[in-house]
């Protein structure tokens, strides 16, 4: 069946006989892997959209068990991230941890439109690039259903003040649980929420990304807040480990 899909490249990689496979962040699919044998050096408008950064078009056979990408136009290319180290390597860690986070064909759309947003942003900012990147974490955790409870305590589930924040419990936790984990010798994974680490995270889920260009977090506060999204982002979405995480 010939078809065809919005979708992003996340990853290629070589095979035989001049072929590759593209895992590709489609639209209308979702995360799938897809062999081409489309040379990506070449100058056609095919082989520019499967170079990293790029939005594209493609255009798919799909049978029972497999895609190929047949053809594909750019719909916008975002090569002035490659120009930059840090757009690069910020970019490229986004690009994992979202491939990390999508499931085999399963559509997110919320998610894919947010990665085109991330990208509009991040070719044209010039600071703060690091809090742009958690922000989109924290949206990505509200579109995979693992959004972290802000209102209320997750332990005991009364509005009370923040004394911490539990990755195990999933959200902010107030005194007195916190006081009946260190009883228990409950330590590990619980922060303390300075440098208004519960408002950002708050500002970050209830505004469109567009909305945050303008911010950047100072260094300790920008800190504490992504030890504590990496942490979340891989007991909740097994996303821990990865290649990129150690250049930014």
């Amino acid at each position: 069946m010939l078809t065809d899909t919005e979708g992003i490249v996340l990853r290629q990689v070589k095979t035989s006989y001049g072929r590759r496979m593209i895992l590709l962040f489609s639209k209308k699919y979702g995360k799938i892997s897809a062999g081409t044998g489309i040379n990506e050096r070449g100058k056609g408008k095919s082989s520019l959209a499967l170079r990293p950064f790029t939005y594209g078009r493609y255009e798919l056979f799909k049978n029972r068990d497999s895609y190929n990408i047949n053809g594909a136009d750019v719909l916008k290319s975002y090569y002035a991230i490659g120009e930059d180290v840090d757009k690069y390597m910020n970019g490229a860690y986004v690009l994992e941890f979202t491939e990390r986070v999508l499931e085999e064909e399963v559509p997110a759309p919320g998610i894919f439109s947010l990665l085109i947003d991330f990208f509009d942003l991040l070719e044209t900012r010039d600071r703060g690039i690091g809090t742009l990147v958690l922000a989109y974490q924290t949206k990505v955790f509200r579109y995979a259903g693992v959004m972290p409870q802000l209102d209320r305590c997750a332990v005991c589930g009364q509005e009370k003040p923040a004394a911490g924040f539990s990755i195990e419990d999933g959200g902010i936790i107030c005194e007195d649980c916190r006081r009946e984990m260190e009883n228990l010798e409950r330590h590990a994974l619980i922060y303390d929420v300075r440098f208004g680490i519960l408002d950002i995270l708050k500002y970050f889920a209830a505004n469109p990304l567009k909305k945050l260009e303008n911010i950047a977090l100072k260094g300790d506060a920008g800190k504490q807040l992504q030890k504590i999204i990496r942490e979340y982002a891989a007991y909740y979405l097994d996303a821990s480990d990865l290649k990129s995480e150690k250049l930014i």
